[in-house]
């Protein structure tokens, strides 16, 4: 039974027409295009900061990250088709500039050392908490338009990359920071 009351909590599942010509559906699939396109970037890009990667402990968690982030991919591949929008991606600034940073990191600093390493560090949590910040948002819009799976598939990837977050900083903490201040 229908409800117009503006206290309940429970939101419709599935795209309706009207949602679908929503501006702020609009917006959301806009937001979908660009982390599409920072995702299939940082793939490209990670195998990068592995292979610069002094400590083979970062250089693991980078190579896990980049089997990650194709996993992220897909799924975001499969928000646009639960979404019924076809899979396509927009330039992302700010993942573009991120990057950008990452491989200044890697020519400012020295080979081999543990200095490169926390630069490389701090260059991935910066992408990791533009991810964070990004899923957060596109999980609360599809909370918001009823896109139960949707909510699911973000919810999952945004969990991924706060994990990796966590992984970055243990290495950095465990080692790297400490090692890089003494040389």
């Amino acid at each position: 039974m229908a409800t117009t009351s503006k206290s309940t909590k429970k939101k419709p599942t599935g795209v309706t027409g009207k949602m679908k010509d929503s501006e702020f559906h609009k917006f959301f699939v806009d937001g979908l295009k660009d982390i599409y396109w920072a995702e299939k970037h940082l793939a490209k890009a990670l195998p990068k900061l592995q292979k610069a990667s002094t400590s083979p402990e970062l250089a693991a968690a980078f190579e896990k990250h980049t089997a990650e982030t194709e996993e992220h991919i897909a799924k975001v591949e499969e928000v646009f088709s639960l979404l019924e929008e076809k899979a396509s991606a927009k330039k992302c600034d700010a993942m573009e500039g991120l990057l950008e940073e990452a491989t200044s990191m890697i020519e400012d600093t020295e080979e081999g050392t543990m200095v490169r390493d926390a630069g490389l560090i701090l260059a991935a949590q910066k992408v990791e908490h533009y991810e964070i910040a990004t899923y957060g948002s596109l999980r609360t819009f599809a909370e918001n338009m009823g896109h139960t799976d949707v909510v699911n598939l973000l919810s999952e990837i945004l969990e991924n990359e706060k994990a990796t977050d966590v992984a970055l900083t243990e290495v950095a903490e465990g080692f790297v920071n400490e090692q890089a201040a003494e040389e």
